[in-house]
């Protein structure tokens, strides 16, 4: 009975856990993958690993554990070839997207990141996305605070080359 209890109260602790951290997981989900239903699948399988592991995981750092398996995760979805194309007999209908800036510069966002390798990507989104430290970071992935640093520095300077993120010209067009 006592266990039962114990479970329950895990359970609902996990579930306001969830409940209050979704959207920001599956926004860095979404980011790490450029995709959002892989994004959304992703955390899913994050999530059940979590609360499979719960006991252990609230007492310490949640939130840390969850951006670090979401990392992995991705990683492990790249190397077993989850992010090649692959083709197709019919292809999927396009969707036009409404022309809103916030659309466009989200675009631009999204394929600026995905220029980035792996790690690059993960640092980059962990620091300016999350607002992690450099060490929290570093934990996070399993690397060097200075690893975070040079990684953090050669990121940066591709995206500030990154065509998709000059500034537009009043007309819309690209400078």
């Amino acid at each position: 009975m006592l266990a039962r209890a114990g479970r329950r109260g895990a359970e609902e602790e996990f579930a306001e856990f969830v409940e209050a951290n979704h959207s920001r997981l599956l926004h860095l989900a979404d980011l790490l993958i450029g995709d959002r239903a892989r994004a959304e699948d992703l955390l899913q399988t994050v999530l059940i690993r979590t609360y499979l592991r719960w006991s252990k995981v609230r007492q310490d750092n949640p939130i840390g554990y969850v951006r670090a398996a979401l990392s992995n995760a991705r990683t492990d979805w790249w190397r077993r070839g989850g992010g090649r194309e692959r083709p197709t007999e019919k292809l999927p209908e396009s969707v036009v997207p409404d022309v809103a800036a916030w659309v466009v510069d989200r675009d631009a966002v999204q394929r600026s990141l995905a220029a980035l390798t792996a790690r690059e990507r993960a640092v980059v989104v962990l620091r300016y996305f999350e607002a992690l430290s450099e060490s929290e970071i570093a934990q996070t992935l399993g690397i060097a605070p200075g690893t975070v640093k040079s990684t953090s520095a050669r990121a940066l300077g591709k995206l500030r080359i990154s065509p998709e993120l000059s500034t537009p010209t009043p007309m819309g067009e690209q400078e």
